[in-house]
């Protein structure tokens, strides 16, 4: 989270910092606090002290004017300098349900991470360092710098999961942190059980990331380490979001499409230096799921047409079977988890968190996609998302 400056804060600002009851134009109410104006969106304080973008034009008219009003005493981006400090979560932020939060337009992190040195056992071999949310556990000595680097990538990632109003609030912690297993040589990480082609891996058993540092950019030079920071990898956000998503979403019905999907989600949406860009993502996941995304960096290669067996039979199919055909499971995830997200009904991802909310109350994961069907039969939702998807270019067919 970002604090304001004191001095911002004590110039008559009282009035615009007041906590009051917002209304979207679809008439959904959210009680929260006026942060700032960033270009034409306003940045809301909610209950639970997060802070989360919102459209202007998607404001109601009593709640565009008090901006308004309110213009000349609400810092914009510009008269803000970079914040330093970290707000964690607090002890029961992470068991909130945030189904009424709006969607993100993005997410800054912009914080100092603040990293602390634990341990430095060279003989063990074993160091550990910690930022607000993670301890990263890692066989070779590195310097706070090195770890600041890429643990801003991981704090923006654990943001943009809490942010999105899934309640996506899971993960195992030990000690108030979240798991991260770092190895100086890829071998070694083979070794300890991460798959040889891949850049990171969850190890749900266990709740926790690893990932090799060559994933990271972190190479060595000399006798340290250094960072490149313009190295960049989808596999570690998705892994992340892995590791952030509740136990009820990986009940039949979610597991696969969605676990998958919004794991896919998260990684394909533009990442840089701490911010990853929201809003507009959709283009981005056409290219990942049809192509080899955006300037070539890897994608699901499946074409405009796309052949899935009935939809019900994709979305019930075991995990197993899910994994028989990687590519073409995964870019459909994605594909069917950013229709439910953005383009089913109003756009507004009603049905789906109603499908989720019913998820953490408990509900069989098989009967929930009754709350995705909302009295649509199967084929009358394969029909939509059909005529949803071929606005944007994709052609999809269900059938044996």
């Amino acid at each position: 989270m970002r604090f304001l400056p004191i001095s911002l804060l004590l110039l008559g600002l009282c009035h615009a910092a007041e906590v009051r009851t917002w209304t979207d134009a679809q008439s959904r109410k959210i009680e929260a606090t006026l942060v700032r104006i960033e270009g034409t969106s306003v940045v809301l304080k909610l209950a639970d002290g997060r802070e989360a973008p919102f459209p202007l034009d998607k404001l109601s008219e009593p709640d565009r004017k008090y901006v308004e009003d309110n213009r000349a005493l609400t810092p914009t981006t510009k008269e803000l300098k970079p914040a330093t400090k970290v707000e964690t979560e607090s002890p029961d932020a992470s068991k909130k349900l945030n189904f009424d939060d709006p969607w993100p337009e993005s997410i800054r992190f912009t914080e100092d991470p603040e990293i602390s040195t634990i341990e430095e056992n060279a003989e063990k071999k074993h160091f550990i360092y910690e930022s607000a949310n993670y301890r990263y556990v890692c066989d070779v000595r590195l310097a706070k710098s090195v770890v600041k680097g890429f643990a801003v990538m991981f704090e923006a990632t654990h943001l943009f999961c809490r942010t999105m109003p899934l309640a996506i609030n899971g993960g195992v912690k030990k000690d108030g942190k979240h798991q991260i297993l770092l190895f100086e040589k890829f071998d070694d990480y083979v070794k300890a059980g991460g798959p040889p082609t891949s850049a990171g891996v969850y190890i749900g058993g266990k709740g926790v990331v690893m990932v090799p540092l060559g994933s990271l950019g972190v190479k060595p030079v000399g006798s340290g380490y250094m960072l490149d920071r313009d190295k960049s990898s989808k596999t570690l956000p998705h892994e992340l979001t892995h590791q952030l998503t509740p136990d009820p979403y990986y009940d039949k019905g979610s597991m696969g499409w969605f676990t998958e999907g919004i794991a896919e989600y998260v990684a394909v949406t533009p990442y840089r230096s701490g911010s990853y860009s929201v809003r507009g993502n959709q283009k981005d996941i056409f290219d990942y799921a049809t192509g080899y995304g955006s300037k070539d960096m890897g994608g699901r290669a499946l074409g405009t047409k796309i052949h899935l067996p009935p939809l019900k039979d994709f979305m019930l199919q075991s995990y197993s079977s899910f994994l028989e055909q990687p590519q073409l499971s995964y870019g459909c995830g994605l594909l069917i988890t950013t229709y439910f997200l953005h383009m089913d009904g109003a756009g507004d991802g009603k049905r789906i968190k109603a499908f989720l909310k019913a998820l953490h109350e408990g509900k069989d994961g098989e009967a929930s996609l009754s709350l995705l069907l909302d009295g649509r039969t199967f084929e009358e939702l394969q029909n939509d998302l059909i005529k949803a998807w071929s606005r944007k270019g994709v052609d999809f067919t269900f059938g044996k």
